[in-house]
C-alpha cells in the first residue's frame, strides 16, 4: 500500500521518492557506525553551535557516529575546497562530509557535479517533510533540489523595530523609504555580499519591479540592465537617508542588531522570524522590540544539508541528515530558547506525541502575523546583482 504522501505525489504528477527503508537503511546504519562526519557549518551563533553539540552527543549515543562541527564563516569556503579537491582528483577522500548550504552555492555545486546523490528523499524521516505547504523544501532559489540536499529549516526576511521609536512600522519598501526620509540615519542594511544585505537587495527588487517572472529563470546577461533598473532607482532614493548617508554599511546583521540595541538604529532585519524573541529572551534586545514583515510578502526559503560527491562518510552523513529531520531534533531546533529555527516538517503528519514536542508557550518578541512568502529569484541572479551593487555603491 502506498504511503499517504506517495499517494499525494502520485496525484500531483510529481516523481515518487523511493525511501531507503528495510535492508537498505539497515545497511546504511551499519556502515555509518564508527564513521566521523565532518559537518561544515556556519559558526556565527553560540546557540547554533550549542545545538550542534547536542546533536553530536545524540548521534554518538544512538548510532555510534561522531559529528565534528567544522566551523566556517562563509559556505563558499567549503565549496571552494570541494572544487579544489575535484581538480586534484580526490574522488573519495574529501574533507567535507556534510555541508549547510542553499542558494547560489547549491546551484554552483549542482552545475559542477560536486554533489552526491540523489539521496535526500530516500531518508526515512523525509516522509514527514512539508513539501506541499512549504514548496521551497524541493526548490532552492528557484532551482529544483532533485534529491541532492535535505531540507533542514525555514527562513523568511523579517524586519524589527523598537516600538518606542517606531510605533507604526513600515509595511512595504515604499513606506520604509518615506519613514527613512523622516528619520534619517536610523536604518541601513548589511554590505553585500553579506547574505542579509543581498537578501535586502532582492526584496527591494521584487517589491519594485512590475513583472517578477523573469527572475525565476536563469539569469540572462543582455536583460540584466533593464530587469534590475527598478532596484538601482530605489536604492538611489533610499541611500541618502540611511545610516552614514549610505556611504558606509555594517558588515553583518549581527552588527546591526547591536546598533539597534544601542539606539543607533531604529529598524533592523533578520532572516529568522524567531530571532527577535530569541534575543529578547537572551536580554540582548529590549522587550520593546517588535518583529514584522512587509504586508505583501517577504523573501523566504529553506536551508539545506548537502553531501559532496567525494565525502568519506556518505553513510554517516545520510544518517546525520535523517536525525536532523527527526521530530525530536526539529522540535528542539524550533524552540526559541534553543535556536528558534522554524521546522520543515508538516505537523499534521506526525503522531500526537511528536506534535506535542512542538508545543511551546508564546514568547515576547514572536512575530504576530506572518506575511506571504516570496520565492527567491533563481540563484544565478545573485552574483551579477552583487557585482553591480559593488560597482555602484561598494566604496563604503
Amino acid at each position: 500500500m502506498l504511503h499517504r504522501r506517495q499517494l499525494l505525489l502520485a496525484a500531483s504528477g510529481l516523481p515518487l521518492p523511493v525511501l531507503a527503508q528495510g535492508s537498505e537503511w539497515s545497511r546504511i546504519e551499519a556502515a555509518a557506525r564508527g564513521q566521523t562526519v565532518y559537518f561544515n557549518a556556519w559558526a556565527g551563533s553560540e546557540r547554533i553551535n550549542a545545538y550542534l553539540q547536542w546533536a553530536a552527543g545524540e548521534l554518538a549515543q544512538r548510532h555510534g557516529v561522531k559529528l565534528e562541527h567544522v566551523k566556517i564563516t562563509d559556505t563558499a569556503e567549503a565549496v571552494k575546497r570541494v572544487r579544489t579537491e575535484k581538480g586534484a582528483g580526490r574522488s573519495s577522500d574529501g574533507s567535507v562530509d556534510l555541508l549547510w548550504i542553499n542558494g547560489e552555492n547549491f546551484l554552483a555545486m549542482k552545475r559542477e557535479g560536486l554533489l552526491y546523490g540523489p539521496w535526500s528523499e530516500k531518508l526515512p524521516n523525509y516522509a514527514n517533510v512539508d513539501t506541499t505547504g512549504k514548496p521551497t523544501t524541493r526548490i532552492d532559489f528557484s532551482e529544483p533540489v532533485d534529491g541532492l540536499e535535505a531540507p533542514w529549516g525555514m527562513a523568511q526576511l523579517t524586519f524589527y523595530a523598537d516600538s518606542v521609536r517606531v510605533p507604526q512600522a513600515p509595511s512595504s519598501f515604499f513606506e520604509l523609504l518615506e519613514w527613512a526620509k523622516r528619520n534619517p540615519g536610523r536604518f541601513t542594511y548589511p554590505k553585500p555580499p553579506a547574505f542579509h544585505g543581498t537578501t535586502f537587495l532582492k526584496q527591494v527588487l521584487l517589491e519594485t519591479m512590475p513583472d517578477r517572472n523573469p527572475l525565476y529563470a536563469p539569469h540572462v546577461a543582455d536583460r540584466f540592465e533593464a530587469m534590475t533598473a527598478p532596484l538601482w532607482s530605489a536604492l538611489d532614493a533610499l541611500h541618502p537617508h540611511l545610516w552614514k548617508q549610505g556611504r558606509q554599511f555594517p558588515a553583518s546583521n549581527t552588527v546591526m542588531r547591536q546598533m539597534l540595541a544601542d539606539g543607533e538604529l531604529a529598524i533592523s532585519l533578520t532572516f529568522n522570524p524567531n530571532e527577535i524573541a530569541n534575543q529578547i529572551a537572551a536580554k540582548t534586545l529590549p522587550a520593546t522590540v517588535v518583529p514584522y514583515q512587509h504586508a505583501a510578502g517577504t523573501i523566504g526559503n529553506t536551508h539545506f544539508l548537502a553531501i559532496p560527491f567525494n565525502a568519506r562518510a556518505k553513510e554517516a552523513a545520510q544518517l546525520a541528515a535523517n536525525f536532523f529531520l527527526s521530530p525530536a531534533a526539529q522540535a528542539r531546533k524550533a524552540d526559541i530558547k534553543v535556536w528558534g529555527d522554524p521546522t520543515v516538517l508538516a505537523l499534521d503528519k506526525l503522531s500526537a506525541t511528536d506534535r506535542a514536542l512542538f508545543t511551546a508557550a508564546a514568547a515576547r518578541g514572536q512575530l504576530a502575523k506572518t506575511a506571504p512568502t516570496l520565492p527567491e529569484p533563481h540563484g544565478s541572479w545573485v552574483d551579477p546583482i552583487e557585482r553591480e551593487w559593488a560597482r555602484r555603491h561598494g566604496q563604503g
